[in-house]
């Protein structure tokens, strides 16, 4: 499966450190002519952009499978919306460029956008959660992560994907208060191996989102990465699908949605933020928003 239009950033692996954006649209303002200077303007290298429903539907158009992300309250758990307008992540080598790139990416949204939040994140121990444990062991691969992750048809669409976006935050004093045992009993696996627990409970993160075991299957690329404050701390989660309903499908199971069963990683992690985007595929070296009418 060969896609060329698709942003390169959303198959790429995690960068040394990133940043992760969220603009809003100014009430009553008209995006179009800052999407068009974010169209012209913004380099393929820089990083991914995701559109947000809110702007969708300012522009008077619809993007077949882009919807607000959904708050949903399960058992002694809670996932809320933050929708926005528009996401970027932003790639780089070191916080420095990520300030200079944050700085020209709100000068060409000046006028219809304002920065609502920015987040710098970092490749913590090769890899892993800031909880110890591997991130991303099930990613597809190759061909396998660009039919998970890249939609394959439709005029302005092939090319494109839909991203979530979730920011965690973890309570690590209580998750390492708990025995080793019990910790490797809440994600499935062993943090020394990483081999998956055959015979962990039924909560373990692992078997509540294991990608396998939903019909039909919900394999996505997932490209979190951890974040850390003074005092606060947790994983941007960040997950590319060429459908939103794979990535609905496991967050309800994770919240007891389907069966009752909470996902253990509720007992020392929360979500902040949930949003929905759709990644515009390219076009030659520049943004394909003719899907947007622009």
């Amino acid at each position: 499966m060969t896609i060329d239009n698709s942003q390169p950033s959303i198959l790429a692996a995690p960068p040394p450190v990133g940043r992760s954006l969220t603009f809003q649209l100014i009430p009553d303002a008209d995006p179009r002519a800052a999407l068009a200077r974010l169209r012209d303007g913004f380099s393929l290298d820089w990083g991914v952009i995701g559109i947000g429903e809110p702007v969708v539907r300012a522009l008077g158009q619809t993007v077949e499978g882009l919807r607000v992300f959904p708050a949903l309250a399960g058992p002694a758990c809670s996932v809320p919306s933050t929708q926005q307008g528009l996401w970027c992540f932003l790639r780089g080598q070191d916080r420095g460029a990520l300030f200079d790139l944050t700085g020209k990416i709100s000068a060409l949204l000046d006028g219809a956008f304002v920065l609502d939040d920015a987040l710098d994140t970092f490749v913590y121990a090769g890899g892993r959660d800031l909880s110890g444990y591997e991130d991303g062991t099930e990613n597809p691969r190759d061909d396998a992560a660009r039919e998970a992750a890249i939609v394959s048809a439709g005029q302005g669409l092939k090319g494109s994907s839909f991203v979530a976006v979730q920011r965690w935050e973890h309570d690590l004093s209580r998750f390492r208060s708990f025995a080793p045992e019990r910790r490797d009993a809440i994600i499935g696996r062993r943090a020394d191996t990483n081999a998956e627990i055959d015979d962990a409970p039924v909560s373990a993160h692992v078997k509540r989102s294991a990608q396998e075991s939903y019909d039909p299957e919900a394999f996505m690329v997932r490209r979190s990465m951890p974040w850390a404050a003074a005092h606060r701390q947790g994983l941007e989660f960040i997950a590319y699908g060429e459908s939103l309903d794979r990535f609905e499908r496991v967050l309800r199971r994770m919240a007891g949605l389907d069966d009752g069963i909470v996902d253990a990683l509720f007992t020392f992690s929360r979500p902040l933020t949930g949003s929905y985007y759709w990644c515009p595929p390219v076009s030659g070296k520049r943004l394909d928003l003719s899907r947007l009418g622009a």
